[in-house]
């Protein structure tokens, strides 16, 4: 059976994709100075292991940023601390909020798919699995509707350039571009300090009010730290769960007999999106810095590093996954780091997954004779830590 990357151009410095596996599971990049982990117990033991393996890259990186930038994201942060912010963001995510955007992410679907209806064919991800999480994600946190033409602004300039990896030289020469993008998070910074300045004189049953009610052992985030938490959940929150559905309807068409099982019995659906998450990771690598020196996959890396665990390789290592490179909507076990591992495991794993589902479903059931349109190919998102589709134009009968 023919994969998806056969046909179109997923991102083609991701050789996993394509079958093929590293020389060395663990090897150094000379011309970027940068480690890469390939394998799945290497990368599960470096997304495990917090003492050894740092969040914290800032201080590894040739160019220094203002820590105001990340004071309270906790993607950069490392235990004991992390546990603490961590816990006041699972605080805010209370069970009540996500019932209610639950109940609510049908409508919004609906409501998307509206506007395509009786329309022969349209782009399935500018024109819905784009704009889904961008509303439900604005939504929880209490965005006005008149603002998400803003969100979807940032969003696009976040996925332009960022095609390859730089050495420390080039990063330094192309210091200027690195400053617009610095520009780009104050500018997201800004708007959501401006919010939480407004929720505590006036608190709203949104994300951001609940952010500011967080509390534990005494400790609230201050306005600046819900800023940064913000930011983060607005950009993977949308990347990861658009891209997820783009991924997986590309999934059940590039695997008819599969995609027939999970048309006709729709309990396969979250295994068939958990599948996804394997067999084409949206976030296919994340960023670590060494603490000290360690042994992993019978190589050494030094203290003071920086390296990439590559988690889109790792879901595709025969040694954990029988037939890595098949979609197989009901596999099990399917014990994939799609999502993360460890303290930094997706916060935003339940909801993202709640979306897709819904999204997928209804899709199927408006729409039973979808399909790629075969004189518009898709296209991917050329960034060199993600594998997903950026535009997937369908025929809708």
């Amino acid at each position: 059976m023919a994969s998806p990357v056969d046909d179109w151009d997923v991102h083609p410095g991701h050789f996993w994709l394509r079958g093929k596996r590293p020389e060395n599971l663990v090897s150094y990049d000379e011309e970027i100075k940068m480690w890469n982990i390939y394998g799945y117990p290497e990368c599960a033991e470096a997304l495990s292991n917090t003492k050894v393996f740092s969040s914290d890259m800032m201080r590894l990186e040739p160019i220094q940023v203002d820590y105001a930038l990340v004071d309270g994201d906790f993607g950069h942060t490392d235990p004991p601390k992390h546990r603490k912010l961590r816990g006041l963001v699972d605080h805010a995510f209370k069970p009540a909020l996500l019932g209610r955007l639950e109940s609510e992410v049908h409508g919004i679907i609906h409501e998307l798919l509206d506007q395509v209806d009786g329309k022969p064919s349209f782009d399935l991800m500018k024109e819905f699995a784009a704009p889904l999480p961008l509303i439900v994600i604005a939504d929880l946190m209490g965005v006005p509707p008149s603002d998400r033409g803003i969100l979807r602004g940032w969003m696009d300039k976040m996925l332009q350039g960022g095609e390859e990896l730089k050495s420390p030289e080039e990063q330094l020469e192309e210091k200027e571009q690195l400053e617009k993008e610095l520009e780009l998070l104050w500018e997201m910074r800004d708007y959501w300090k401006d919010m939480a300045v407004e929720r505590r004189k006036k608190p709203r049953g949104d994300l951001v009010s609940e952010l500011l009610d967080a509390e534990i052992d005494g400790q609230r985030l201050t306005d600046s730290q819900i800023a940064n938490i913000c930011n983060r959940m607005m950009v993977n929150g949308h990347l990861t769960t658009a891209m997820l559905i783009g991924n997986t309807m590309l999934c059940l068409d590039a695997y008819p007999e599969e995609g027939a099982k999970v048309r006709a019995d729709r309990s396969l659906l979250p295994s068939a999106i958990e599948e996804s998450l394997r067999f084409l990771s949206p976030i296919c690598g994340v960023g670590r810095a060494t603490n000290a020196d360690v042994e992993i996959g019978g190589t050494t890396i030094p203290k003071d590093q920086l390296l990439i665990v590559w988690t889109g390789s790792a879901n595709r290592d025969e040694r954990q996954f029988q037939d890595p490179h098949t979609f197989i909507a009901d596999r099990t076990p399917n014990n994939h780091i799609g999502l993360g591992r460890g303290v930094h495991f997706c916060i935003g794993r339940q909801l993202a997954r709640m979306e897709a589902k819904a999204a997928v479903e209804v899709l199927l059931d408006r729409f039973p004779g979808m399909r790629p349109d075969p004189a518009a190919p898709p296209t991917f998102l050329q960034v060199i830590d993600v594998d997903g589709v950026e535009t997937l134009p369908v025929l809708t009968g």
